[in-house]
């Protein structure tokens, strides 16, 4: 899998119309991906016990997308071999009282992980270019008024925001979940046919979905617009859901390991300290 050719590259127009959400890249089935899936949350547990221990680095990963397009499915499977204490989810719903009181990025930035950690978000400060661009009157709740110019600061904002991060030893891996319009009806009907699926719909899913070509430009001008050298986006094909989990699995597992980390080695002081106890024992 070569995961260049789901990274967006800075600077260039983004047209989802034209990407292929029942894209494989060369796999055929669910199946024939399952081995590179298994082997690769084998080896993401093992690298994430490394990244914990050497606590050189934290690892935000934002993942973003339509309704249904499986953000809480990825989260599950792919990081299921995992140590959960090394691990914190953050799932961002409508904002509360306290967290419409400050700027747009306060709420994310209060729970950013610390550096050995892993943090991921379910939906996260993109929303604010997104959720609240398609529904202006969202604004109002903020106690500010659309400006014409208010989307280009937010990208401007998080642009630097997440340069910050990078620079203060975070690693920003950003999905974006590109699913189609046919292959979300399909899984909202799923879980109404469904009685054990029932409690996963909610009406406003039907109501969001009528503002699908809203949302998709509102998608193109933040992927546009946010993705950076230091902070780039993947765009990855989730109709079909088995594959979406490999290519975020592979990503993951690449960038871990292209960190090259190693336990940390006890040395001087400490290293006696090590020696005495041993002959204690």
């Amino acid at each position: 899998m070569n995961d260049h050719d789901l990274m967006l590259a800075p600077g260039k127009p983004v047209a989802l119309a034209r990407r292929d959400p029942g894209l494989t890249c060369g796999f055929k089935s669910k199946d024939d991906a399952h081995d590179k899936l298994k082997d690769d949350i084998e080896e993401l547990a093992e690298l994430q016990d490394v990244f914990a221990a050497a606590r050189s680095y934290a690892l935000l990963v934002i993942l973003q997308g339509m309704d249904t397009a499986g953000k809480d499915g990825a989260i599950k499977h792919v990081m299921s071999g995992v140590n959960p204490q090394g691990v914190e989810v953050h799932s961002f719903k409508a904002p509360t009282e306290e967290e419409e009181a400050h700027d747009f990025l306060w709420r994310s930035a209060r729970v950013l992980p610390e550096r050995g950690r892993i943090g991921i978000f379910n939906r996260s400060y993109y929303e604010e270019t997104v959720v609240v661009r398609v529904h202006r009157e969202l604004l109002a709740r903020e106690g500010r008024p659309p400006e014409h110019d208010m989307w280009a600061e937010r990208f401007e904002d998080i642009n630097a925001f997440e340069r910050h991060l990078v620079r203060s030893g975070t690693i920003v891996l950003k999905f974006f979940l590109h699913i189609s319009k046919e292959e979300q009806r399909r899984r909202l009907l799923e879980r109404l046919d469904d009685p054990d699926k029932n409690w996963k719909f909610s009406p406003s899913d039907v109501h969001e979905r009528s503002y699908w070509d809203q949302y998709q430009l509102a998608y193109e001008q933040t992927l546009e617009q946010t993705t950076t050298p230091w902070a780039p986006w993947y765009v990855i094909p989730a109709d079909h859901k088995w594959f979406m989990r490999a290519a975020i699995a592979d990503v993951l597992v690449c960038k871990l390991r292209a960190l090259g980390l190693r336990y940390p080695h006890v040395e001087g002081e400490a290293a006696g300290v090590l020696a005495r106890m041993r002959a204690e024992l």
